[in-house]
């Protein structure tokens, strides 16, 4: 009993590491190398465990990720801490499957096969969590912790973010047919298969970064459009209050007239930066277009009709979330609009509130928005610009399809004040580093409180909002910068996720061929049918 507890408390400890580098690997830390090694301690945890055991391994590593990465949610208004809990708890099945997947693979074939197939099912994983229906969550994809090394990334354009995810698990399952014989005191049979893995897996990265290097080395071509981003840094609890309405417009008049100076051909504001709906209020609107006239040049900017996260008691109402495009000429009275697609469910809208009773569930009733039809692309004199809006951004597909439209460069206008101090800015920019890869064009944040920053095609940060202590968040400013309109013609511009389609094939050819092998002898040790995979 002692001996089996003592083993229990090593692979928690095994479990607790795997979490830790993972977490670790993201922003704010920003250690994205220790993600090379991060998943090694639970592979090494769940081998040989039962298929109870290996799920709840699994659960509990991706619950305590989660938690170590999603830890600002809390922060969210309106929602208890038993809400989150289920937030967190659904999100940690994902590894928790993974855990299964990979047991049921181990006992019926051989753990040589298992690391084959665990990138495979690992990809299709998080393509699932990001893609299903309202619980869709692309964020906190292993390639994430990767945008700091633009060497690295730059094989997203040909085979989209997942691919990097799957060098990331193929290179920790690449370690573990090196590590496991030993840690689990294994009779290494079967070498073969560990040595073509091992070789796979380096000749694979090898590739990604000799890609990497070339792309890097090429000059971006082409007329440059200057442009600048406004940070207004508006307290959340003031935005939506009338009697802080002319403080804030006269904010973004004041930045506005100073980023005029390094005239610019467009000026962006952050989402809902108007203290109102400029297509409602006329006298709203044209105080924005007498600052644009001032300024003589274009501003974007986001108006919605009411702040999101608000309780109404039970009415019902219906907004837009929406960005618009001012024009400088004082003849031009129009404007183009965007109306935000993909809203933010529980945030802008109760899924499936005909058949799910949400407020029982302690859900509060919100402002219900309307999401947006199309995918509207933005007319400048010398450019064509898209618009994202808030968390649209961690969509690659809905990006991609902006682009496919004309889109010659992108701009993300958002309002992350409700996370406070906390790392997610910083991921939010990671993964609008990958959104500006997948393209091969620039792409523009425009912050109410930060991070505000332009990224170019290579996705390096090239520009950003700063004190003079070097902050970037919770700070007002304004910078200028370079962009230049291109064309996009990458391969995952055009084809889109094909690799999903390779991960989901090669997962279920895995999982059907140890399900018709069922339990047997496996290359590196001994089954146990009652024990699992020895």
């Amino acid at each position: 009993m002692a001996f089996k507890s003592f083993h229990r408390l090593q692979d928690f400890f095994l479990i607790l590491f795997s979490s830790s580098l993972l977490v670790l690997s993201f922003p704010k830390f920003d250690l994205g190398l220790l993600c090379w090694g991060g998943l090694l301690p639970l592979l090494i945890a769940i081998y040989g465990k039962s298929p109870r055991d290996a799920f709840l391994y699994s659960l509990v590593c991706g619950l305590f990720f989660f938690v170590g990465l999603f830890s600002w949610i809390l922060s969210f208004p309106g929602f208890t801490f038993l809400q989150q809990a289920a937030l967190f708890l659904y999100l940690a099945c994902y590894f928790g499957f993974f855990g299964l997947a990979f047991n049921f693979i181990c006992t019926r074939w051989s753990l040589t096969s298992v690391l084959w197939a665990a990138p495979f099912v690992w990809v299709s994983l998080e393509y699932i969590r990001s893609n299903l229906s309202f619980l869709a969550l692309p964020w906190g994809l292993l390639a994430h912790s990767q945008y700091k090394y633009p060497m690295f990334i730059q094989i997203a354009s040909i085979a989209g973010t997942y691919s990097i995810s799957f060098l990331i698990v193929m290179a920790n399952c690449a370690l573990a047919a090196l590590v496991l014989p030993a840690a689990r005191s294994l009779k290494p049979q079967g070498i073969p298969g560990r040595k073509v893995l091992v070789s796979a897996a380096t000749v694979f990265i090898a590739l990604a970064l000799f890609y990497g290097h070339w792309i890097l080395s090429l000059a971006i071509k082409g007329d440059p459009v200057r442009i600048s981003v406004v940070q207004g840094n508006i307290d959340q609890s003031k935005k939506w209050d009338p009697s802080y309405a002319r403080a804030i417009m006269q904010t973004y008049a004041e930045l506005t007239q100073e980023a005029a100076k390094d005239r610019p051909s467009l000026i962006i504001w952050p989402e809902t930066a108007s203290p109102g709906a400029i297509n409602q209020d006329i006298r709203l609107y044209m105080e924005v277009k007498n600052i644009a006239e001032k300024a003589g040049t274009y501003i974007l900017l986001g108006s919605s009709q009411h702040q999101k996260f608000e309780t109404k008691g039970g009415k019902e109402f219906k907004y837009l979330n929406s960005a618009y495009l001012i024009y400088p000429d004082p003849k031009i009275a129009r404007t183009q609009r965007y109306d935000k697609i993909i809203l933010f469910p529980f945030g802008e809208y109760l899924p499936f509130k005909e058949f799910i009773p949400w407020p029982y569930f302690g859900v509060p009733n919100i402002s219900e928005y309307v999401p947006g039809r199309e995918f509207t692309v933005f007319k400048l004199p010398d450019s064509l610009v898209g618009v994202t809006i808030c968390w649209e951004n961690v969509f690659p597909d809905l990006a991609r399809q902006f682009v496919k439209c004309g889109a010659q460069f992108m701009i993300n206008i958002t309002n992350e004040a409700w996370f406070g101090k906390s790392a997610a800015p910083y991921q939010l920019v990671a993964i609008s580093v990958f959104r500006a890869v997948e393209n091969r064009i620039f792409w523009v944040r425009c912050a109410n409180t930060g991070v505000s920053c332009i990224i170019d095609p290579c996705g390096r940060i090239i520009a950003r909002v700063q004190d003079d202590k070097g902050e970037d968040t919770f700070i007002r400013g304004m910078k200028s910068g370079w962009v230049i309109p291109l064309h996009s013609n990458t391969i995952y511009n055009r084809c889109g996720d094909l690799l999903i389609w390779v991960a989901f094939i090669g997962s279920a050819l895995f999982i059907v061929v140890a399900w018709r092998k069922g339990h047997r002898s496996i290359s590196w040790g001994r089954t146990d049918e009652k024990k699992g995979c020895a």
